[in-house]
């Protein structure tokens, strides 16, 4: 059985999950990144190439990620590596998986972060849109909070994935899987209002023509690094003490809509969650505000002083 090198490995699971399993450019990057740090790992240790890694060595390398990666990170690392051994196994280029039986470190469950609807109307509402970017920006927002959508899925809408008479939008998510998501008033006319003149004018910056609806201050896609930037810099212009990434908008996204009564099954639907199990986080949120407001409103449950 002939071994492969490690950039005909690399070139041949990249093409795999391009092709059979149609992910996104984002993903199979992921993928790839988390395969290079193993690479890496075996280059700098001179442990030979991937196909002579052994469950020694396997061990070995997720010891050394604890020095420089959360918990988190070390296994979706670990989960990348062992997928691509599962498929060179599948390919009858290797035998066993070496990562099949290794320890992964424990995730401490943490409750996602998210606003109080006060506080996002307040952020919201106090956004300028009086210039191009400005407008540009309360669409950013308007969207990650109105709508829950993924950053990345957020810079991926095509102008044609708008529904301006239906009010929804088509989203690609995560896995190639789309779904519609409605869009409340307010938003669509911001879109409207962002299309009839700030896109036009950024889209006049440079030459290339694209039908993404997000643009940065160059003309060019808008990527979900640059909406991090982009929040940073309207939390700084706001002067809020805030601790906000884009993804808090999706997380307070389902959190209000539970708090307001909305079913767990509609929430899921909403975030393009596979699994309910996914969803029902944000019910601890919820029933931690339920109990918070019970103990406020209830006249029984007043503290004497």
């Amino acid at each position: 059985m002939k071994i492969l090198t490690n950039k005909e490995i690399i070139q041949k699971y990249q093409e795999y999950l391009e092709n059979d399993k149609m992910y996104s450019s984002h993903t199979v990057k992921a993928y790839i990144n988390d395969l290079q740090t193993l690479i890496h790992f075996l280059v700098e240790e001179d442990l030979g190439d991937l196909g002579y890694m052994t469950h020694r060595i396997a061990k070995f390398y997720v010891a050394s990620l604890h020095s420089h990666y959360d918990p988190k990170s070390i296994r979706r690392k670990i989960s990348s590596v062992r997928s691509l051994f599962d498929y060179l196994i599948e390919e009858e280029i290797l035998k066993d998986n070496p990562f099949e039986n290794v320890d992964l470190p424990k995730i401490k469950k943490t409750l996602p972060k998210f606003i109080y609807e006060e506080e996002m109307l307040k952020f919201l509402n106090k956004i300028d849109v009086k210039t191009n970017l400005g407008l540009r920006n309360k669409v950013i927002f308007e969207l990650l909070y109105g709508s829950g959508l993924r950053v990345s899925e957020l810079t991926g809408i095509q102008l044609s994935d708008i529904d301006f008479i239906n009010q929804e939008i088509i989203i690609h998510g995560k896995g190639s899987k789309d779904r519609l998501v409605p869009l409340h008033d307010l938003a669509i006319q911001t879109i409207k209002d962002y299309l009839k003149t700030s896109r036009i004018e950024l889209a006049l910056k440079h030459k290339e023509k694209t039908n993404l609806l997000l643009l940065n201050y160059k003309g060019t896609a808008l990527t979900p690094r640059g909406v991090r930037v982009i929040l940073n810099k309207e939390l700084e212009k706001q002067a809020s003490a805030m601790n906000l990434t884009p993804h808090s908008f999706r997380h307070s996204f389902a959190t209000h809509l539970l708090n307001r009564g909305v079913d767990l099954r509609v929430v899921q639907e909403l975030l393009g969650h596979v699994s309910l199990s996914t969803t029902q986080i944000y019910t601890k949120i919820s029933r931690e505000k339920l109990q918070d407001e019970y103990l406020k409103a209830h006249p029984r449950a007043f503290k004497k002083g």
